[in-house]
Formats: structure tokens, sequence, C-alpha cells
């Protein structure tokens, strides 16, 4: 069926009816901020502890307004007997946003998710030459960085975040091993120790008991002192004659009855 005539004029006079129905609306910038998409393309920021000075962003950029210094460093071996290795050493990163046509290439390239968007744009300057940012502004620029989005539930887990959770999760695996063998070595050597000491105290108990006939032995040998003390009663009768021998001079002294005294 043929569109009939005039049905666009009709529906564009429809829209120009209700935008005049509604009340006109001024957005007073610089006092309030327009609402931006969560992905919106302001300005580029750099986390330089990512970037490993490969380069390709500085060459898949159509503008040719990313400039990049290095040089290469000798990092000793991580073990005795190890090679030497030399790895890139980032000295400038720069990106000129006088140049910038905002493609995001750059960031698209990078492998190492070095470079991201933030949605900040209140950067016009006077002079074009500050518009040039170095990697100091360039990292000022990650702190206004938003979160990533988050992933839909269905989606398969990104392989960065398997290998670190498989890692994490092998490291604490050889942890609790390592602590249930200390653990077992402790209790191995406690039950050694406690079977020691049950010997020697096994040990001490006839010494305890053949102390006991020493004790008889004493017991003996206070009986033995008993004769002794007994002679002694004897000697003490001995010396109660001696005394009654020492007065019998004595009682020959005085005249018996009916003789008379010698001179």
């Amino acid at each position: 069926m043929p569109p009939i005539p005039g049905t666009g004029l009709a529906k564009g006079l429809a829209v120009t009816l209700r935008t005049m129905t509604r009340k006109s609306v001024t957005a007073q910038y610089p006092d309030t901020l327009p609402p931006l998409p969560p992905r919106s393309r302001g300005v580029i920021g750099l986390f330089e502890e990512n970037c490993t000075v490969c380069m390709l962003c500085a060459r898949e950029c159509p503008d040719w307004c990313i400039y990049i210094d290095s040089h290469k460093e000798t990092v000793p071996p991580a073990a005795p007997g190890g090679r030497e290795r030399s790895r890139n050493v980032l000295d400038r990163f720069a990106i000129d946003f006088s140049l910038c046509m905002y493609c995001g290439i750059c960031i698209e390239v990078c492998p190492f998710d070095a470079l991201f968007w933030s949605p900040e744009f209140e950067y016009a300057e006077t002079d074009i030459h500050d518009l040039t940012h170095e990697r100091d502004k360039l990292r000022e620029w990650m702190w206004t960085v938003p979160e990533p989005p988050a992933v839909d539930p269905a989606a398969e887990e990104p392989k960065e975040l398997a290998s670190a959770r498989k890692a994490a999760d092998k490291a604490e695996a050889e942890a609790a091993a390592a602590a249930a063998a200390a653990g077992s070595a402790a209790g191995s050597a406690a039950a050694v120790r406690t079977t020691g000491g049950q010997s020697s105290a096994t040990g001490g108990q006839p010494s305890a008991t053949g102390g006991q006939p020493s004790a008889t032995g004493g017991q003996s040998s206070a009986t033995g002192g008993q004769p002794s003390a007994t002679g002694g009663q004897s000697s003490a009768t001995g010396g109660q004659s001696s005394a009654t021998d020492r007065q019998s001079p004595a009682a020959g002294a005085h005249p018996a009855a009916g003789e008379e005294p010698q001179s």
C-alpha cells in the first residue's frame, strides 16, 4: 500500500506540538554539571604500573599524538645460577590532546590495560602546549576513571580472574598442607616426650621401694641401741654398789656396841 501523502509532515507537526507544551529548562553550566553516560570519552588516564613500553598504542594512533621514551635495564637472576634478564623502563609517556581525536584505538589495542577512559572533560587551556599531558598528569586522571560495568552473570569468567583464582587456591592448599605437617610433627614430638616421662617415673618406683630396707635397718640400729641403754643402767647400778662400798669404811669407823674406842 503506498504511503499517504503528507504523513511525514503530520508526524513532524505532532512532535512540534508536543514540544511546545513542555516547559523549557536551561542547564546552568558550570554551576550544574550535565549528566554524562558512564562510558563518556573525556580524557585518557594512564596506569603506569601496567605499561610494558610495547609501543602498540603509539604505532596504532592515527594522529601520532602519543610520545613514549624508555631505556633498558638488566635485572639480576631471581635464583642462583639463573640468567640475567633485560626489561624496558618507562621514561616518558605523553598524549597531546590538541591532536587527539578521541577515537579510543590506543585503549583498545593496549594488551596490558594501561590506558582507560575518564569522563572528565574540563581541562581546557589558554596555551596549546599545556594540552600535552605528561605521565604524571595522566596518572592523576586515573582517580576519575569509573568502575567497570558489572559482568553479565551468564558470561564466561575472564581468563585473568580464573588464573588468579587458581593460583590463590593452590597457594592456600600448600599453606594448609604445611600447617597440617607442622601440627603432625608437633604431636609426634609431644607423644615421644610423654612416653619418655612415664618410663622415668616407672624406673623411680624401685628406688623408693628399695629405700624401705634402709629404714628397717635403721629401726634395727635403734633397737640395737636399747641394750646399750640397758647396759648403761647396769653401769649405774654398779656405780651404786661402788658408792656403798665407799660408805662401808666410813661405817666401820664407828665403835661397835660394848667396845671402847681405840685411842
